[in-house]
């Protein structure tokens, strides 16, 4: 397989198959993400015959006899999925007929495959006409994953995120409207020192105003990598603490009144939930008061930097 750099994907798409479509971000601006910096290039498109020599590559794996009586014997669930997640950090940024042709060469190879799935960005799908929209949702892309962080705009212009609270609404908007899901990434801390829980308002007044299927929370954390890194050298920024942290994510919870389900996954999170709202809501609640009451600042920070990596 064709994998370029270390490759990211939700914990939610862990028994999606991978494949490699893109490598890293068209973006590359936002100030406090390093999860491409190990890269020598900011953004590419992998080469169609990459693409076609990994499919085949799956399709041989998934149809050896060999194979399968190994999944079975080990409980390996990994090659029964119908879905296959594209890497990079925003591979939906590509083209109507990039995308229609990556969706085809997966139907020639996997025809069991029902669903398509990878990060995307508020600005990939403005890109995009609601008729290329409905067109690719009828072709299988659908639950994409998209790192919004915040509804708060000062947040977002300091950041260099490149677009507003009225772009994800508007944009996730046109996602609705053509079939194609969505889950949010929302980051805890990203509005700084005494605006987290103000950045949690704004951020759930967006989320009511949509339909996302999932929002997973996650910690800010910080490497010397990062430009924001260097904003806070110059004390032109300021880090939120830890329990402040999940004070914000608290509000975020309480504010929402959409059908949704809440969940901290990933590695920057201290402790994991996952929770359907607003069934399960006053539990959720309940869990994130008893950690602000019983756990310390330092225990939480002594977490926060023994993540060297996320």
């Amino acid at each position: 397989m064709h994998y370029t750099g270390t490759i990211w994907r939700p914990p939610y798409e862990a028994r999606s198959l991978l494949l490699e479509v893109t490598a890293g971000c068209t973006h590359h601006k936002c100030k406090f993400c390093t999860l491409y910096n190990d890269l020598t290039f900011n953004f590419r498109m992998s080469p169609i015959k990459d693409i076609e020599a990994d499919l085949l590559e799956l399709q041989t794996a998934l149809c050896d006899p060999i194979s399968k009586i190994t999944s079975s014997m080990t409980g390996n669930k990994s090659f029964t999925t119908d879905r296959v997640f594209l890497t990079g950090a925003n591979p939906f940024v590509l083209s109507y007929d990039k995308l229609s042709e990556i969706a085809s060469l997966i139907r020639k190879y996997l025809p069991f495959i029902k669903t398509i799935g990878s990060f995307a960005r508020i600005t990939d799908i403005s890109a995009k006409s609601d008729e290329e929209l409905s067109s690719l949702s009828d072709m299988g892309y659908d639950a994409l994953t998209i790192g919004i962080e915040t509804g708060d705009d000062k947040a977002l212009e300091f950041m260099n995120k490149g677009y507003t609270s009225l772009d994800v609404i508007e944009q996730c908007s046109r996602l609705d409207k053509a079939g194609i899901r969505y889950s949010f990434f929302y980051l805890a801390g990203i509005s700084g020192a005494g605006r987290g829980e103000i950045g949690a308002m704004l951020t759930a007044d967006v989320c009511n105003q949509l339909n996302p299927i999932l929002i997973g929370a996650n910690m800010l954390t910080i490497y010397p990598d990062s430009d924001l890194f260097n904003e806070i050298k110059k004390g032109i920024w300021h880090e939120e603490n830890e329990l402040e942290k999940y004070m914000e994510i608290r509000t975020l919870i309480e504010h929402l009144n959409i059908k949704t389900c809440v969940a901290a996954m990933g590695s920057s999170n201290a402790f994991h939930f996952q929770a359907d709202i607003p069934r399960n809501k006053e539990k959720l609640l309940g869990f994130l008061d008893r950690i602000i009451d019983n756990v310390s600042e330092s225990e939480l920070l002594a977490y926060r930097k023994s993540v060297k990596h996320l």
